[in-house]
């Protein structure tokens, strides 16, 4: 399949970035999991909310009796309020595959029940250089020593409360977006919003030549991945859930950031064999560029899915990152050539 490449990936990166602004912890998707519907209705595909807040669009596909999931998330990693300190500053619980070190002097904020919001920073507790000796700024950061600063006045548990923060309010970090001259695309958050952004584009590219999938496919925009249930509801006639999510770039990592990844087995499980080699000789057949890798400290929507008990084959790929779950950066060769896999994918029976 040949498409406008420049027009298709400046799409895919428009709205990657529009997807970046809007804050979505898991637990907090909301206004994210929105605008991905009004792409949806942009598209011409009829779309559902799930009870938990995701999306599933149903593209009718030439066979409607075996059917695909296709499967992006768009929450992200975030914190919860777990006390405020006799000083003001907040203790946090990790939403998700937490890194404290990549966050340490991340601006964030603070959303209580009642929908305000308030401004802060994320830092060890013992942060100036000029008051502390070495051993105590090099302290390992765990959640028993890092605080949020927060930019109001405030310097004691009781009128931090006063300003309506209770435990349990989400915590959401700035993901600090950039497209560099040179076609690197770095951000916190990549995982998964450049998935959602990708699975649109692989969509709208098709629709633009009036080409439609080899078996009725569902579209699901999950909301709770980081977590561990993104993908609860899995629709009937649904032989095989595709999840489109990141490659690892890593030192003992096969993955590239000028490629795309197809995952052959994760922290759960190996995806199905026939799968990865249908995507090996789609990516063949088309010219684009891969790599196979397999990872440990990983999951999917995919392989989530067949540990909760569903029937289904469970395949996953992506755009090759470096720095996963935290600054992340990947280039517009993986982008591209994710695009044009979950495109070929689409097209293409069940192995």
């Amino acid at each position: 399949m040949s498409f406008n490449k420049d027009r298709i990936l400046d799409y895919v990166v428009n709205l990657t970035l529009e997807l970046l602004a809007i804050p979505s912890v898991a637990g907090d998707c909301g206004e994210a999991v929105q605008r991905t519907a009004r792409e949806f209705e942009a598209l011409g595909i009829p779309y559902r909310e799930t009870n938990k807040g995701a999306i599933i669009a149903t593209w009718k596909g030439a066979d409607d009796e075996r059917h695909r999931v296709v499967a992006a998330h768009i929450d992200t990693l975030g914190a919860t309020v777990r006390l405020i300190k006799p000083n003001g500053r907040l203790r946090l619980f990790p939403l998700g595959g937490f890194d404290w070190r990549s966050f340490a002097g991340e601006n964030c904020f603070v959303r209580t029940l009642e929908g305000r919001e308030y401004r802060g920073t994320l830092l060890p507790d013992h942060a100036a250089r000029h008051a502390f000796a070495e051993a105590v700024r090099n302290e390992p950061h765990d959640l028993d020593n890092v605080e949020v600063r927060l930019d109001t006045r405030t310097d004691s548990k009781e009128t931090t409360e006063a300003l309506g923060i209770h435990c349990g309010d989400l915590v959401f970090f700035d993901p600090r977006s950039e497209l560099t001259e040179t076609g690197y695309l770095k951000s916190r958050f990549l995982d998964d919003k450049l998935g959602v952004a990708v699975m649109m584009g692989a969509v709208k590219a098709m629709r633009e030549q009036g080409l439609s999938p080899a078996h009725t496919t569902h579209l699901y925009v999950s909301n709770y991945e980081e977590i561990g249930h993104g993908t609860p509801v899995i629709p009937a006639k649904t032989v095989e859930v595709a999840a489109v999510d990141i490659g690892v770039v890593a030192e003992g990592c096969a993955s590239s950031e000028h490629a795309v990844t197809i995952v052959s087995r994760d922290g759960a499980m190996p995806y199905d064999r026939e799968a990865v080699l249908q995507l090996k000789r789609l990516a063949e057949g088309e010219g684009i560029p891969y790599r196979i890798d397999a990872y440990i400290n990983y999951a999917s929507d995919a392989s989530v899915s067949v540990k909760s008990g569903k029937d289904v084959r469970a395949i996953c790929f992506g755009p090759g990152a470096e720095a996963t779950h935290h600054y992340e950066r990947t280039h517009l060769d993986a982008v591209d050539a994710t695009v044009r896999l979950l495109a070929a994918y689409l097209q293409a029976e069940l192995a």
